[in-house]
């Protein structure tokens, strides 16, 4: 089955990428960040470097959970030293993956579409690694706080991104959060997991009330700055979306997966999160991967993001299931929908890559270069200027 009408293909072509950033710590990197880009071959495709990060990441990320699957147990130092690299090489490869296409004149809307699908997924594992880290777990409620907000701040960059038409990231946003992250997992190499269930001194508030609270903060920080621009930045035609649609119709997809998430932890007879706390997160994590893909698609294409979607049959299966008075044991219920919603996330996300490819007559992980890089290009891609980058390939794409 088709992903994407021919209307929304059409529409994609004309895309254009536009962000602001005010962040403090991407100018101190972009030196590594170039550094590091002119290292690749020309023929290293750009989408390439990034489902390498991606791939790093989640791996990393898997052992911590591998040793600690309830985030209660301590893990141990070494697999948190490994978490924070897989992090800083996934940051890295995401940074330079823009770069890399322009190196190579391959920019296209796939290249945005790719790297905020593998942003997506990776928000999800982000979070549960920490959370074993700094062991959350012995506060179950706090751990599925910060994992549903994870996602959720992340779903509502990308929806004031289709209210304005332009991605924007604060003086506090991705890039100091991906190193506060490391910060932890290092904390919790050198002093031991344990420090955070450790008081601090005179008095009764342990350490991992501080991390919650700079959580917290971060949280609060980055809806500060959301909610007025997708309440009042509206693109469209009287303040609408850049797609014609009301700026408040990306809440219903929202809704559809964290009051679906309390409820089902909260009603559960076998407590079900409190027992299996990161499946249970790593499914709604995928569903809110997949539904926020299709914000950003609907973003790229001009479309009206719809309201439902095949993940939240997951979701669903667990609500019927205890309404029912659980005739299905909800622990393998749970690993079925966990399963279920993986599949449907790569498939999804396969589909609509491969109609992008085919429409635009690209390929996916290879690329012929049409240049190789000279030193005046290399120096304007230092001082942030890529205009002579931006040429079009073969398959007529524009850049993003």
């Amino acid at each position: 089955m088709r992903q994407l009408a021919d209307s929304q293909l059409r529409r994609l072509e004309e895309h254009k990428y536009s962000c602001s950033s005010e962040s403090l710590m991407d100018p101190l990197m972009q030196k590594w960040w170039c550094w590091l880009v002119e290292q690749c071959p020309l023929t290293l495709a750009p989408n390439l470097i990034t489902i390498t990060g991606l791939a790093i990441n989640i791996f990393t990320s898997l052992i911590l959970v591998y040793y600690s699957p309830d985030a209660k147990q301590e893990v141990p130092r070494w697999a948190c030293f490994l978490c924070a690299f897989g992090l800083f090489v996934y940051q890295s490869l995401d940074a330079i993956d823009g770069k890399q296409a322009r190196r190579t004149g391959t920019s296209s809307p796939l290249g945005e579409l790719f790297d905020h699908g593998c942003d997506s997924l990776s928000t999800v594992f982000v979070s549960l690694g920490v959370s074993c880290s700094v062991r959350l777990g012995t506060l179950p409620y706090w751990m599925f706080f910060q994992c549903m907000m994870a996602v959720t701040l992340f779903y509502c960059a990308h929806w004031q991104t289709y209210v304005s038409g332009t991605l924007r990231f604060g003086y506090i946003d991705v890039t100091e959060a991906q190193f506060g992250v490391m910060a932890i997992h290092l904390v919790s190499v050198i002093l031991g997991p344990e420090f955070w269930g450790m008081k601090i001194p005179g008095t009764d508030v342990e350490f991992i009330a501080v991390y919650i609270f700079l959580g917290l903060s971060q949280v609060f920080i980055q809806l500060i700055m959301a909610f007025p621009i997708i309440l009042w930045g509206g693109a469209g035609k009287n303040g609408s979306t850049i797609a014609g649609t009301s700026v408040l119709s990306p809440v219903v997809p929202l809704s559809l997966i964290l009051i679906p998430a309390v409820l089902i932890a909260w009603k559960s007879p076998e407590g079900l999160f409190l027992q299996h706390p990161t499946i249970y997160l790593l499914t709604f994590g995928c569903v809110a991967a997949r539904v926020t893909n299709r914000l950003v698609v609907a973003h790229m294409t001009k479309s009206e993001m719809a309201y439902s979607d095949a993940s939240l049959l997951g979701p669903a299966a667990l609500f019927l299931n205890q309404y029912f008075n659980c005739p299905i044991s909800e622990k393998y219920l749970l690993y079925c929908v966990c399963a279920y919603v993986i599949y449907d996330l790569i498939k999804y996300c396969r589909q609509v890559c491969l109609e992008i490819c085919e429409h635009l007559n690209i390929m996916l992980f290879t690329i012929i270069p049409l240049y190789a890089p000279t030193k005046a290009t290399s120096s304007m891609e230092k001082n942030g200027s890529s205009s002579k980058y931006m040429t079009r390939s073969k398959s007529k794409v524009k850049n993003n």
